[in-house]
């Protein structure tokens, strides 16, 4: 089976100071890979670079596009790739004011997306619209209000009917969970869980929360200082951690 995203030696320094190095992986159909460490281990720099937020000093990022196959992202011009971004590439933010326009109705924010890939029906994009609210549990009633009415969770919801309205293949997940109550996280997390499965998802996710990978993780990235210094199946890992580092923060969590 080809690979959906094949991660080639991706390399990002900030002078002397090393974001990300030599990080290679497969990303195949349906899958879900998860990328932990603690701040400053390089994990976020490595999502940026793959989702061509930041440049990469090397390395490459293949795609497999479906009507050209296999192809380097970092390669793309750049109005190929802001097209990949709107079709089939998602990008979650771990603050929904990033993802969303904050000026701009419910329906609207998810309405747009339609529109950058040429949907014109104002009645049909509505209609997807109300739909795409319902299937992230937030009410039709609430089609016309703007996010800075919504809760952190509703906005965090929003941002994903806005970003999976379109249908993408991968989805980038920077912290998708963080600064919610953990009330909050769970409902979230659970609704995640099920869109993933649902729509036959792969996605890469960023986060600190080892529950959080636990619960969405097919397989699991540990970096540190800017290196993986293990991977391998989630629960696997989780459970039988064998380096050092990983260990050390397996059993934070388990102390906490």
């Amino acid at each position: 089976m080809t690979p959906l995203l094949a991660v080639r030696n991706i390399s990002k320094s900030y002078g002397s100071i090393i974001g990300c190095a030599d990080v290679s992986f497969d990303l195949y159909p349906g899958e879900v890979m998860g990328v932990v460490g603690e701040s400053g281990s390089g994990k976020s720099t490595l999502l940026s670079c793959l989702a061509g937020h930041l440049e990469a000093d090397a390395g490459e990022v293949i795609f497999d596009t479906r009507v050209d196959g296999p192809k380097d992202t970092l390669k793309m011009s750049e109005p190929e790739r802001r097209m990949l971004g709107r079709t089939d590439w998602a990008f979650v933010h771990q603050s929904a004011r990033d993802g969303l326009r904050m000026g701009v109705s419910a329906g609207g924010n998810v309405g747009e997306r339609l529109m950058a890939v040429g949907a014109r029906h104002y009645g049909d994009i509505r209609a997807k619209a109300i739909d795409w609210l319902g299937r992230v549990e937030i009410s039709e009633t609430r089609v016309d209000d703007r996010p800075t009415t919504f809760s952190g969770g509703m906005q965090q919801r929003l941002q994903i009917a806005r970003n999976l309205v379109t249908g993408p293949r991968l989805v980038f997940m920077d912290e998708p969970t963080g600064g919610l109550d953990v009330s909050v996280q769970a409902r979230l997390l659970d609704l995640l869980r099920g869109l993933v499965r649902d729509m036959n998802l792969s996605a890469i996710i960023v986060t600190h929360d080892l529950a959080v990978v636990r619960l969405l993780a097919d397989r699991l990235m540990v970096m540190k200082d800017g290196h993986v210094v293990e991977t391998g199946l989630t629960d696997q890992v989780l459970d039988d951690p064998q380096h050092a580092y990983t260990q050390l923060l397996v059993s934070s969590v388990l102390q906490v």
